[in-house]
């Protein structure tokens, strides 16, 4: 049994919505140039801890089904901000769950650590005698942003997304393609700033370069390993980096596949780890997703780190 389902998917936003106009106020842009560049309307920020967002987010995807919780032996957080490294988000999870005995981690892999997440989570599930793992990206980029930068400043957003797997008695298909490259002009990453904080850092011209050609060879690579055809793919839910880079990537795909990708970025901003359990939890919630689909989730960013995933729902 190689199989995996997604039995539960959950998500947060904060209560600050940020439009658009208080940001070109505050960069001295012209009226619809955030639009235009990103393709973003509003966004998130939150003054909560990350701790507090991930609770207010299980609370979500857990309130009326408390028996789901059942049977949860592994429990992966990716993030890109972790504010405290030990104990982990995924541990304050465990408590808050109550569950007894359950594995446990937090993982950094850029914006494409939800992937990486997700494809542990199924080799635990297929090769061990864990039933359900819970995957959780979490971010509080508002924290880390440089008040006078940009490039950073007009696209990221706070917000938590889970997806709750298990088993598949069902022989689903699924197979990954994940994959890093050598960051040598550290493109997008951390860095301490002379006041001792720490900022996020994104060369935006060369992360559209990469986002855009990587992506796609890294979806040929997994479409070759699973001998599976895009006209077969219902959705491709990317990163929602920049909505220029994701039309980028379905043109380069084909222009046919514009149908097959799936955006909200304009209504979440960017939100890193979170954006793809995001992504799948809205579409479920628009019932846009039947048994039997195929999609594949497409994560991309710091490391260089490029993943992908074909999933059979």
């Amino acid at each position: 049994m190689k199989s995996i389902k997604i039995i539960k998917t959950g998500a947060y936003f904060p209560d600050i919505i940020v439009e658009n106009r208080e940001l070109e106020e505050k960069f001295n842009l012209e009226s619809g140039y955030i639009q235009k560049r990103t393709g973003i309307k509003t966004r998130y920020y939150t003054s909560k801890t990350q701790k507090e967002m991930a609770k207010k987010l299980i609370q979500k995807m857990f309130e009326d089904d408390k028996s789901s919780v059942q049977d949860i032996g592994l429990i992966i957080v990716s993030t890109t901000t972790p504010i405290e490294f030990m104990p982990g988000i995924s541990n304050y999870i465990q408590k808050i769950l109550e569950i007894e005995n359950c594995i446990c981690f937090d993982i950094l892999a850029g914006c494409s650590g939800i992937i990486n997440a997700i494809d542990i989570a199924q080799k635990y599930l297929v090769t061990s005698s864990t039933k359900k793992a819970l995957i959780v990206g979490i971010e509080q980029l508002s924290k880390f942003l440089d008040s006078q930068d940009i490039s950073t400043g007009i696209i990221l957003s706070d917000g938590a997304g889970g997806l709750l797997l298990e088993k598949s008695e069902e022989n689903k298909k699924y197979c990954s393609n994940i994959e890093a490259i050598i960051d040598k002009k550290e493109i997008l990453s951390t860095h301490i700033n002379e006041k001792g904080n720490l900022k996020i850092e994104m060369k935006g011209k060369d992360v559209y370069k990469y986002a855009v050609t990587e992506t796609v060879e890294n979806i040929q690579k997994l479409l070759q390993k699973s001998e599976e055809n895009l006209c077969n793919i219902k959705y491709i839910i990317p990163h929602q980096s920049n909505l220029k880079i994701i039309k980028s990537i379905s043109t380069r795909l084909g222009r046919e596949i514009n149908k097959k990708m799936y955006v909200n970025i304009q209504n979440t901003g960017n939100t890193f780890c979170a954006s793809i359990p995001i992504a799948l939890h809205e579409m479920f919630q628009k019932r846009l997703l039947e048994e039997g689909d195929k999609i594949i989730l497409l994560g991309y960013g710091g490391g260089l780190n490029t993943g992908s995933i074909l999933l059979e729902i």
